[in-house]
């Protein structure tokens, strides 16, 4: 058998394994949790050009050191990153996407070990991100037109309001700016 042959038994398994983790880490906990399915096809194929490019670079032994697959890492976050505004959660996905290629293209170990790695990974991700620990609160800035319910004597009719319109369990407002002219004010709700 060639030692630089490309669909071996390994790459096979591996490419089997990293998917499954980009399924579960996207699919499951990221597109649920924030319902975002655009970022979707750019998180599963930027974390398959790092794993294959780094499958490759280290099946053929351009990777000298583990310093080598922490550049590489390095310069596709930048990539990605410089091209247009993303929020710090996307961002952390980005970075556990990249990791997760990487890692799955150079790890040394059996496949179980390998297995129980990203099997780690997908739980405290899920875990920490997926509403188990602690419930993700969102927020939402809207303008609201009933001046009267802005004082603070009236914050429970806010609330209470804000919650009929929006139809959010809402769980606390700050009011952000109020203006008399347009006779509005900016209100910053908190729901889960």
């Amino acid at each position: 058998m060639d030692s630089h042959a490309l669909f071996t038994e390994l790459f096979i398994y591996r490419v089997l394994i990293n998917s499954i983790v980009m399924i579960f880490l996207i699919r499951v906990i990221y597109v649920r949790t924030y319902h975002k399915r655009e970022l979707f096809f750019m998180f599963f194929l930027l974390n398959f050009i790092v794993f294959l490019l780094s499958y490759l670079l280290e099946n053929s032994k351009a990777f000298g050191s583990f310093g080598a697959a922490f550049g590489l890492l390095a310069a596709f976050s930048l990539l990605r990153l410089r091209t247009e505004a993303m929020s710090s959660k996307d961002m952390t996905y980005v970075f556990i996407i990249i990791a997760v290629g990487l890692l799955n293209a150079i790890m040394k170990g059996t496949y179980l070990e390998i297995m129980g790695v990203n099997t780690l990974i997908v739980v405290v991700v899920f875990l920490v991100d997926g509403n188990i620990l602690m419930k993700n609160q969102k927020t939402q800035v809207i303008e609201y037109d009933k001046l009267q319910n802005v004082a603070p004597l009236h914050y429970s009719e806010l609330l209470a309001a804000l919650r009929l319109r929006t139809v959010l369990d809402i769980r606390e407002i700050t009011v952000e700016s109020v203006d008399f002219t347009k006779y509005r004010a900016i209100i910053k709700i908190y729901y889960y």
